[in-house]
């Protein structure tokens, strides 16, 4: 319904084929509040492994910058080593999904496993993950596939019902578990508004309830004199 609006606004606003959209004086059904699929300790560690396991020189790095960071696939696959800024700790991007430009926190192993790809990422002075030389004629492509590479480890490490961008997921959940807002997640993550964190509500929910725990075990350990 939303595509078939858009081209009815397109023949209205654009081409002048129709007086108004049909589609403006219908209800759209609520969207549902998405997908939430993160790896558990046990997936995390042996995802990782494979991911070093593998042939692909990229993968493993990908997957750690995308655990790290909460970028999306394309976003790390397009990164040119000018966006990242090593001294002051962070990825700038400059195309994002919403359009707006994005700087993302670069600390701890993501750093370190950036740096160490820095001093053996002399094939290619822009890119940071340029495609390979088996890659290079598909399509013009610039920057590395890793789809192949992926598929195999998720499938080496038995993790089922798994796509990458549920990295991404992975990421805000464990931000939330760590203690972090839904507002710093969406800033984090680059979203606008924080309906699209409203998914990991639950986990923050779960957060908040120990910390009020935590807090009630301390103030009432002692019974209150009488």
């Amino acid at each position: 319904m939303a595509a078939l609006s858009h081209a009815m606004t397109i023949a209205v606003n654009e081409w002048g084929w129709l007086d108004d959209s049909p589609l403006r004086k219908v209800t759209k059904p609520k969207e549902p509040r998405g997908r939430v699929r993160f790896l558990s300790d046990e997936e995390r560690e042996s995802l990782l492994i494979a991911c070093k396991d593998s042939q692909n020189p990229y993968l493993f790095t990908v997957v750690v910058m995308a655990l790290a960071t909460g970028m999306r696939h394309g976003e790390i696959l397009k990164l040119r080593w000018t966006d990242v800024d090593f001294e002051r700790g962070r990825i700038v991007l400059h195309e994002t999904k919403n359009g707006e430009r994005r700087v993302v926190p670069l600390v701890g192993h993501a750093m370190e496993m950036l740096k160490g790809h820095q001093l053996n990422g002399k094939v290619c002075p822009l890119l940071i993950f340029p495609a390979t030389k088996g890659q290079m004629g598909q399509k013009g492509q610039k920057h590395a596939q890793l789809r192949t590479a992926w598929l195999t480890a998720l499938k080496k490490a038995g993790i089922h019902d798994f796509r990458f961008h549920d990295l991404r997921h992975s990421a805000a959940s464990y931000l939330v578990m760590n203690g972090a807002s839904l507002s710093e997640i969406a800033e984090v993550l680059g979203h606008k508004t924080l309906a699209m964190v409203k998914r990991y509500s639950n986990l923050s929910e779960a957060h908040t309830s120990k910390v009020v725990e935590r807090m009630n075990q301390q103030i009432f350990s002692q019974k209150v004199a009488e």
